[in-house]
């Protein structure tokens, strides 16, 4: 599966909006492999997912998503209980429920894995209309990093090479010039504003909608939030018996060569989620930490 993570707004042509996240379910089955397998295909073949997938849709078995969003009022959003744009939490579906949308599907390889693959430049700033960021502070950032990343890897004019480049429209600002230039750099236009050689304007329906502030704005410590109560409940209720099991042996796996004050500050923190969760924990850290028993065999 896959999951927008983030809060966005979504406007309609009527002005009205609602805050959003984004989810794509796979209509594949989810299959995962053990800690032992997935160590040996490290190895033996760590492009093994990017094989799988390629083979799949050269044979026309084209893997899909069915994207879905859920949605919260202004409203919603200033009483709820929890942060809403904050990355480390879930809306619970059973408070604002899966509505379908659509299907994506990937159903051609690329022809040239550098051109269309390597150079491929997404970022969260590429927004259709209808869809705005929302005041979730990583996002924020991320409006910021991920095209500035895009500039030094890949060149200023990297929004032109073909595989990042709009084929049904034509792009019309005050942005060009610079190295690696790849198309006509708007020929003659101006490339000041305002200006009076029929250069271009805002169009003001795609401008952002209006949003509303209130409350102080300040620094605070967010120390104290709650931090356990949605890991809790995805650990009782949303895991399997043996998906748990799988869970406390992974961590456990990575856990065990940490100093013994980090391992127990882990259980700690775990225990605050479920207290079965860190007493799991605990217990998988002490079977490695056993010191091992051996037999002294004498010659005589």
């Amino acid at each position: 599966n896959g999951y927008g993570s983030h809060t966005f707004k979504m406007v309609n042509s009527d002005g009205e909006r609602n805050y959003v996240k984004f989810h794509y379910k796979t209509d594949q089955k989810i299959e995962c492999l053990d800690v032992e397998e997935a160590g040996r295909l490290s190895g033996a073949n760590p492009d093994f997912g990017l094989q799988d997938l390629y083979e799949a849709i050269a044979k026309k078995d084209f893997p899909s998503w069915s994207m879905s969003i859920q949605v919260m009022s202004f409203e919603e959003a200033e009483k709820w209980k929890f942060n809403p744009f904050d990355l480390t939490k879930v809306w619970p579906q059973g408070e604002y429920p899966l509505i379908p949308v659509g299907r994506m599907v990937l159903n051609r390889n690329p022809k040239n894995y550098f051109a269309e693959v390597e150079q491929i430049a997404f970022s969260p700033v590429h927004m259709v209309p209808g869809i705005e960021a929302s005041p979730d502070k990583m996002l924020q950032g991320r409006l910021f990093s991920y095209s500035d990343t895009h500039r030094h890897r890949l060149g200023t004019n990297y929004l032109q090479l073909p595989v990042n480049c709009p084929f049904n429209t034509k792009v019309a600002n005050y942005q060009r010039d610079g190295p690696q230039c790849v198309d006509n750099n708007q020929e003659g236009a101006p490339n000041y504003y305002p200006n009076s050689f029929s250069g271009p304007v805002d169009n003001a329906k795609n401008l952002e909608c209006p949003m509303h502030i209130s409350g102080d704005v300040q620094r605070y410590n967010t120390a104290d939030d709650d931090n356990f109560t949605q890991v809790g409940t995805f650990y009782s209720k949303t895991l399997k018996e043996d998906e748990r099991s799988r869970l406390v042996e992974n961590i456990a796996g990575h856990l065990k060569d940490a100093q013994d004050f980090i391992q127990q500050r882990a259980v700690h923190n775990f225990s605050q989620a479920n207290a079965q969760f860190g007493q799991r924990l605990r217990q998988a850290l002490d079977a490695y930490n056993k010191p091992q028993t051996g037999s002294v065999m004498a010659s005589l």
